[in-house]
């Protein structure tokens, strides 16, 4: 299988995969021309809906789109920029969890129900209490237990939980917390700013406890430093295979997909290469699923739109292990 576009006809990105009642559904982000300049910030990223779309036959088959899902005018306490989000079944109700931009300009993560994949789904009124950041990956393990992994660094704002001034400046108060380093970004000598990762709870509502640092070690078991192209930057992703954890990641400017391995939800995760080299367009924000006894990567790039708005396209294709677990490294064409 050559790499697959998979919606021609609209621009989405960060493709969350689930399967679920045996077919695929892709829930991304759904760019648009929004006369917004390019900031490193992705202050040209004005998403303001989501659709979800699915799959029989991911290869072959035609796609449907179910259209809107979820639109921020729905959402009481989001203003602008619907970001990254992902579904999680449970008990017959499907939780969308997505990230927007409040009206004080800082992102949090919101929850939205629906009785079937498909939508349409409900926002609850509030977001998710202490919920921060950006890129919010929703994990199901096998025990039924629900973890949420995100975060984003730059515009994704999970610099300022390290920065609490910048918190102050909008008015957000996060309490004593004496390990937080106080310097925007961090020297590239001490360890990368993590992403986070937290158990959400049984209704799958609210944080069960407090989120957690996702740590990325080296094959020496040290933190990766922060001036490691190969560190953390956003787009969390978990998958299991063979008993094992696979969290994988966008290094952001650098533009790799990576990847570590640990031997549970939390980690910490060994580092062990990359996945797919640089795309054409802003980071290699992806997600990574079996389907009918394959497994693919599913991403997005700028090809199509010539990067002239860095508007992205969804694309997939087949992903395969060696035999002592480690993943395939996969080429874009």
């Amino acid at each position: 299988m050559k790499p697959r576009y998979l919606f021609p006809s609209d621009y989405m990105a960060d493709p969350s995969a689930n399967v679920f009642n045996g077919k695929l559904y892709i829930y991304p982000s759904h760019d648009r021309e929004a006369g917004h300049a390019f900031d490193d910030d992705g202050g040209h990223f004005q998403m303001k809906d989501y659709h979800v779309l699915s799959f029989e036959d991911l290869e072959n088959g035609d796609v449907t789109d179910h259209g809107v899902i979820l639109d921020v005018d729905q959402v009481a306490w989001a203003e602008k920029q619907m970001w990254d989000n992902d579904c999680v079944e449970k008990d017959g109700k499907y939780y969308l969890i997505f990230s927007a931009k409040d009206y004080n300009g800082v992102f949090h993560l919101g929850v939205a129900v629906a009785s079937r994949p498909e939508g349409p789904f409900i926002p609850q009124e509030r977001p998710i209490r202490g919920s921060f950041s950006i890129d919010p990956c929703v994990f199901k393990d096998d025990d039924g237990q629900i973890y949420t992994y995100f975060g984003g660094l730059w515009g994704g704002q999970l610099q300022w939980y390290h920065a609490p001034e910048k918190l102050v400046e909008k008015g957000i108060d996060l309490g004593p917390a004496p390990d937080r380093k106080t310097q925007l970004y961090a020297p590239a000598d001490v360890p990368a700013l993590p992403s986070c990762v937290v158990r959400m709870s049984d209704d799958v509502m609210q944080f069960a406890e407090s989120p957690r640092p996702v740590v990325i070690l080296d094959k020496d078991g040290q933190p990766l430093k922060a001036g490691d192209p190969h560190r953390f930057f956003e787009a969390s992703w978990m998958h299991k295979y063979n008993g094992k954890y696979y969290f994988s990641y966008s290094t952001g400017d650098s533009h790799f997909l990576c990847y570590g391995i640990g031997d549970n939800p939390y980690g910490p995760f060994t580092y062990q290469g990359v996945i797919l080299d640089p795309v054409v367009g802003w980071t290699t924000h992806h997600s990574i699923v079996e389907f009918k006894g394959q497994w693919y990567l599913l991403y997005h790039d700028c090809v199509p739109s010539n990067d002239v708005t860095h508007l992205r396209s969804l694309k997939a294709q087949r992903l395969f292990y060696n035999e002592d677990g480690t993943i395939q490294k996969v080429v874009n064409e």
